[in-house]
């Protein structure tokens, strides 16, 4: 009798597990239409979505195995709710758009950390051997360093692309297609992330090509200033640096909303269709993310294959981004795994639908 009660209160239990990680999981579905600025707590539930997502699966599998449906139906009806957001990050390939024969136009975007602050410029010149490789014709960097050591890293871009536009500080774009105008989209003085657009006429057409770096989340910075000062014999409580990342993670959360409804502004206003690349330093289904895509067409939703993730190492998260306007049609969305940066580049190639 003991046992069956014990049996039956785990079984409770695990049904109240169940119905929490339901909840939690829609509410992290909604959290990407909750702006950080008013509503940070909702928002932040979007970060969890793969840990509740893992955890509904578990939950289906044991109720499957326990042959109690109608409990199954709970995390089966869920995880029926996340294909939007699964599809983000995974997609099968099977229903990738055909080129029609139409001229191509091949984009990049890659963080590249300014080329690891090497004094050769060997990193410089292998990624640019990579992009005649895939041949580009319009790349996007993000922390973008001109010089390694005495090295012009722009004269070598240039004289192969042909044109560039720069952006304050660490943002610039290459094209193999003439440059119209440029200008720069202005975060403010208290940041070093920055946009910028460039008209790039492709064939007639001009295409305002987006270029934006959002906030960081500040993480590695409060581990990299608390490990400095263990190391000058300051000690530091455990409570101190959970909170220090809390109040970095939601003022980055904060500053990237902002951000991005300044791109998202220019981009409504843009009388060309429209690219956005860049490193949004945030992930699908977000609050960011939603903001800067609008009424564009996601690349890797569109014809990517695979699971996407744009950060090296143990970062598996994709934060790096190619969208455009639907009067085009993406053909390939891709990751090269090139060990230049703590980014991985992302390579995308579109042709005109009409």
């Amino acid at each position: 009798m003991a046992r069956l009660g014990f049996y039956k209160y785990i079984s409770f239990m695990l049904l109240v597990f169940t119905l929490l990680v339901s909840v939690f999981t829609l509410f992290g579905l909604f959290g990407g239409s909750a702006n950080p600025v008013h509503e940070t707590a909702m928002a932040m539930i979007v970060y969890i979505l793969p840990i509740l997502l893992t955890c509904n699966v578990a939950t289906l599998i044991f109720w499957l195995i326990r042959r109690r449906w109608h409990w199954a139906s709970i995390p089966a009806v869920t995880l029926a709710c996340c294909i939007p957001y699964i599809g983000t990050t995974f997609q099968t390939g099977l229903f990738t758009p055909g080129d029609e024969g139409k001229e191509h136009i091949n984009i990049a975007t890659y963080n590249v950390a300014l080329f690891g602050k090497e004094l050769m410029g060997f990193k410089a010149e292998d990624i640019l051997s990579e992009m005649k490789r895939q041949e580009v014709g319009i790349l996007c960097f993000q922390e973008y360093k001109q010089f390694s050591g005495n090295k012009d890293n722009t004269e070598k871009y240039v004289k192969h692309f042909g044109h560039m536009a720069k952006g304050r500080e660490d943002m610039v774009i290459f094209s193999s297609y003439p440059i119209k105008a440029h200008s720069i989209i202005d975060f403010g003085p208290n940041t070093n992330n920055s946009a910028m657009w460039a008209d790039i006429l492709v064939k007639g057409q001009t295409y305002r090509v987006f270029n934006a770096h959002l906030q960081t989340t500040g993480f590695n910075r409060v581990l990299h200033h608390a490990a400095k000062e263990e190391m000058a014999g300051h000690k530091l409580e455990e409570n101190a640096i959970i909170r220090a990342i809390y109040d970095n993670y939601t003022l980055g959360m904060v500053n990237r909303a902002i951000q991005a409804d300044l791109v998202a502004k220019e981009i409504a206003q843009s009388p060309h269709p429209v690219i956005l690349c860049g490193d949004f330093n945030d992930v699908p289904y977000s609050y960011v993310y939603n903001l800067m895509k609008g009424e564009l067409v996601d690349g890797f939703k569109e014809c990517g294959q695979g699971w996407m993730y744009t950060m090296r190492g143990k970062k598996r998260v994709r934060i790096d981004y190619i969208f455009h306007d639907k009067s085009l049609t993406g053909i390939s969305y891709k990751r090269e795994d090139l060990s230049y940066s703590d980014h991985y580049p992302v390579f995308m190639t579109v042709v005109r639908s009409n």
